[in-house]
């Protein structure tokens, strides 16, 4: 079976950097911080008091007024990422669209953790006697219902689910999406993650494991892919959505093309529970998946954007696997972490570092790995990880990493169209 083409036709991005595709890539490439003091709750009592919040996002201007409060914000920011999305490919606007024809699949690691908080607070605030939850509890908390939203808000009728993989969820996502057009199962598939997990629970959560940064004197510093101080990830929030569509489709209505999307591979470290594998297997294992189905060598990928989470075990971990899938290749290659800037998305994570691949290879411009203050010698010198500057290259083509608790790891490979 020929299997067919799938191009990227249209991008939406609500992230600590900017609520728009354009505010988000400038501030990218310009290497600027999202991280500030937390202002969605007191942070007293807290060891982390700082993430990389949303900023100025008012839901009023993509949702009514009076059903916003039927909505948790993770489900709130995928209907605003995907309404510039879908704008941007003229999904809403084209009447050549099938909508039998137009899926959606969607991601969140955690769903509507705010909701869940909320209303298991309340009862038990109330005394645990009197059951009186919310009626839009369920449908506001489940992490489907973001799908099943911007499915009902356009008329969209194809395949509409969710995943869920932690971390890697909006990058499996994105496969399942790649998968599905290839085969011919749908024209159009509307894709990416949400999450909104800077609550009182999500912090505090995150802190008991010893994953969060803790640097509270310098928030906008705290984030350190592979610098030698880094101390745990930065907390962040957001959505990112990406319009998926078969070549030929798009090439008929004229759609804007921003890149092709030819590779995913999906592996599992099979180690432990929150910590990689120390030496990359499961790495190694995805990345050379990706390239398997992408029909290339790793000497044909000029750019990473890493997981890079500025842990001190996992970047370690995805350093390792770069060098053993890529061998001397890796010193010819830009590597960097777009988490210096954004924070950890976590199940949103893979969606917009997937558009910050998108636009690397369509501007060919590598945003730049923020906040490298002092060398780690765990690391090779030789390896370019676009450290504090953004760099200008041709990009043939970009592979983005995102790995999961559980040990669920998933890429995507992206090049330029032709």
């Amino acid at each position: 079976m020929l299997l067919k083409r799938v191009v990227v036709t249209g991008l939406g991005a609500l992230t600590p950097l900017g609520n728009t595709t354009k505010q988000y890539w400038e501030t990218l490439v310009a290497g600027k911080s999202g991280a500030n003091l937390i202002t969605k709750f007191d942070t007293t009592h807290y060891k982390t008091k700082f993430a990389c919040e949303v900023k100025n996002f008012d839901p009023t201007a993509f949702i009514e007024k009076k059903e916003v409060r039927k909505l948790d914000p993770f489900a709130q920011y995928a209907i605003a990422a995907s309404a510039e999305a879908i704008a941007d490919a003229r999904l809403d606007s084209d009447d050549s669209i099938n909508k039998n024809r137009v899926g959606v699949i969607w991601a969140s690691g955690i769903g509507g953790l705010y909701t869940f908080q909320e209303q298991v607070t309340e009862y038990v605030n109330g005394g645990g006697h009197n059951p009186r939850f919310n009626p839009f509890f369920i449908p506001k908390m489940i992490s489907d219902i973001a799908a099943g939203h911007i499915s009902m808000r356009y008329g969209f009728r194809g395949m509409n689910y969710s995943v869920t993989s932690a971390c890697a969820s909006s990058t499996n996502a994105l496969i399942d999406s790649f998968n599905y057009l290839r085969l011919g199962k749908a024209d159009v598939i509307v894709t990416g993650g949400s999450e909104a997990a800077v609550t009182e629970a999500g912090v505090g959560g995150f802190n008991a494991m010893k994953a969060l940064s803790e640097r509270n004197d310098s928030p906008e510093t705290a984030s350190r892919p592979f610098d030698l101080d880094r101390d745990g990830f930065v907390l962040g929030e957001g959505a990112g959505a990406i319009i998926l569509e078969e070549r030929e489709h798009a090439l008929r209505r004229g759609a804007t093309i921003y890149a092709e999307l030819i590779g995913g591979g999906m592996s599992a470290d099979a180690h432990h529970l929150t910590a990689p594998h120390p030496e990359g297997l499961g790495a190694v294992l995805v990345m050379q998946d990706a390239l398997n189905d992408a029909q290339l060598l790793p000497a044909d990928i000029d750019y990473i954007n890493v997981h890079g989470t500025s842990t001190p075990l996992g970047d370690i971990s995805e350093a390792k696997a770069i060098m053993q899938v890529f061998g001397e290749h890796a010193f010819s290659l830009n590597i960097s972490s777009t988490k210096s800037m954004t924070g950890h998305l976590l199940g949103a994570a893979g969606a917009i570092e997937a558009i910050a691949a998108i636009l690397a290879v369509h501007h060919n411009i590598i945003p730049p790995t923020i906040n490298h203050f002092t060398d780690d010698p765990s690391f090779d010198t030789r390896l370019n990880f676009t450290f504090n500057k953004a760099q200008e290259r041709t990009i043939r083509a970009a592979l983005s990493n995102t790995f999961g608790f559980g040990g669920h790891n998933a890429s995507v490979i992206f090049k330029k169209h032709s």
